[in-house]
C-alpha cells in the first residue's frame, strides 16, 4: 500500500494533536505504482514505518499533509457524515445555531473546511485541494444533516492559489438571495453572503459583542473600524446615550446605516474617516467618550511584519486610552494570528505606561465557542478581546 514516510522525530507534533505536517518534514513517498494523486487521502507513517495518521495530501503546498484522523479507519462518506454531525451537534449544544460558524476547519477535525450559517443559508470555503475534491460529498452531507435553504461558495481567497486552485464563488445548492436576514443577540443584520467580506459577516465576535452590555447604559460610545456596525448596533441596543461608528469604507457604512434603520435604532450614526487620523484629531480637541471600541482588521498576516503591526496596535490603543473618560471603558481587539495573547497584553501595558493611565482588566476574551480552539494548535486561536477600565 502506498504511504508517506516522515523524517525521524517529526511525528511528535502530530502525536500531540497538531493537524499539519509540512513539506520539509516528509522523508519520502513510498508509491511504486503511482497510486497517490494530489488531493488524495493518504496513510502517513513515522520514520520506523508505524502508522501515524490519515491526511489530505498536496505536494504543491507548504502544508503538504492535513490530518483527518489518527485512527487507521475508513475515510469514506460515513466518516465525513460523523464529523459534520458532530460539528452540528456541538453548535446546537453551546451556540446560537441560528447564526454561527458551523465548521471551523481543523478545530472540527475537517481541515481547511469553513462553513458559516446565516439563518437557513450556509456559506462554504474549501481551502485545500483535498477538501475541494470532496466538495460534492460535503454539499450532499450538509444538505442531509443541516437542511439549509441554500449553500453558497465563497472561495475568493488567495490561500486557494497557494494550494494550486483558482479563486471562485457561486451557488452550490438550493437558492441563496442577495441579502440574508440574520439575528444576533436580538439584533437583525442583513448579510451579503455573495459580496460581503470573507463569508459575509464576522461571527467570531458574537459573544464579545454581547459582553459589552453592562458598559453601555447611558454612555457615549465610539466604535472604531465599525465595518457594518455590529459592535455599534449592540451598544445602541444596550442603552447607550449616543454611538458614533467610524470606518474608512463608505460602502460598509451604507450597510451599517441600513442595519440601524431596520432595528429602529436612532441613537447611533456613522461617519467615514481614517481612524488613526480621527483619534489624533479628537485628542487635539480634548474630546472624551465613556466607551471606546477598537476592532481593527488584521495589521499583519505574516510574522515578518509583526513589528509594524505592534506599532499600529500600540498607536491606536495609546490614543484611545487618552480619549476615555476617567473610569470609562476600552474594548480592544486584535484578529492578527501572529500577535499572540501575550504580545497583545504587552502592547496594552506599554500604551498604558506611556499615557500614564491605570488599567483595570474587566475581562480577557477570545473568539466564540463556535470557533473552538485546539490546545495543540495555536493557529486555531487568533482573536483577542480585552475589556479594560481606564483611570487617570
Amino acid at each position: 500500500m502506498a504511504e508517506i514516510i516522515l523524517r525521524k522525530t517529526r511525528e511528535k507534533r502530530v502525536q500531540s494533536g497538531h493537524p499539519w505536517i509540512y513539506q520539509t518534514e516528509i522523508e519520502r513517498v513510498d508509491d511504486p505504482n503511482g497510486e497517490i494523486q494530489p488531493g488524495d487521502i493518504v496513510r502517513v507513517c513515522n520514520s520506523r514505518g508505524a502508522f501515524l495518521c490519515k491526511a489530505l495530501y498536496n505536494p504543491a503546498s507548504m502544508i503538504s499533509l492535513r490530518v483527518l484522523t489518527t485512527r487507521d479507519e475508513p475515510t469514506d462518506e460515513d466518516f465525513f457524515r460523523r464529523r459534520i454531525t458532530a460539528a452540528w451537534e456541538y453548535r446546537c449544544k453551546f451556540c446560537d445555531e441560528n447564526s454561527c460558524r458551523l465548521i471551523y476547519g481543523e478545530s472540527d477535525f475537517l481541515p481547511a473546511l469553513i462553513v458559516d450559517k446565516f439563518s437557513d443559508i450556509l456559506v462554504v470555503q474549501l481551502l485545500c485541494l483535498g477538501m475541494d475534491k470532496l466538495r460534492d460529498m460535503i454539499v450532499k452531507l450538509l444538505v442531509e444533516i443541516v437542511k439549509p435553504r441554500g449553500i453558497y461558495e465563497r472561495d475568493d481567497v488567495p490561500v486557494r492559489e497557494r494550494e494550486g486552485m483558482k479563486q471562485q464563488t457561486g451557488l452550490l445548492w438550493g437558492e441563496v438571495p442577495d441579502s440574508v436576514p440574520m439575528v444576533e443577540n436580538g439584533i437583525t443584520f442583513m448579510i451579503d453572503v455573495k459580496n460581503g467580506q470573507k463569508t459575509g459577516f464576522f461571527l467570531d465576535q458574537k459573544e464579545n459583542r454581547a459582553a459589552i452590555a453592562p458598559l453601555c447604559h447611558d454612555a457615549s460610545v465610539l466604535d472604531c473600524f465599525c465595518h457594518n456596525g455590529s459592535f455599534a448596533l449592540h451598544a445602541a441596543k444596550y442603552g447607550a446615550k449616543d454611538v458614533l461608528g467610524i470606518d474608512i469604507s463608505e460602502d460598509a457604512l451604507v450597510v451599517a446605516r441600513e442595519n440601524a434603520r431596520i432595528n429602529d435604532l436612532d441613537n447611533v450614526h456613522f461617519e467615514a474617516h481614517n481612524v488613526f487620523d480621527l483619534l489624533r484629531q479628537y485628542q487635539a480637541e480634548g474630546k472624551k467618550f465613556d466607551v471606546i471600541i477598537l476592532d481593527p482588521p488584521a495589521f499583519t498576516k505574516s510574522r515578518k511584519m509583526l513589528e509594524n503591526a505592534k506599532r499600529g496596535y500600540k498607536d491606536i490603543n495609546l490614543r484611545a486610552m487618552k480619549l476615555v473618560r476617567d473610569g470609562g471603558f476600552l474594548i480592544s481587539c486584535s484578529c492578527s494570528q501572529h500577535v499572540t495573547p501575550d504580545i497583545f497584553m504587552d502592547i496594552l501595558r506599554e500604551a498604558a505606561y506611556e499615557t500614564r493611565r491605570r488599567i483595570r482588566l474587566v475581562d480577557v476574551r477570545t473568539q466564540g465557542k463556535d470557533h473552538p480552539i485546539l490546545i495543540a494548535s495555536q493557529e486555531t486561536q487568533y482573536l483577542k478581546c480585552v475589556i479594560m477600565q481606564v483611570f487617570s
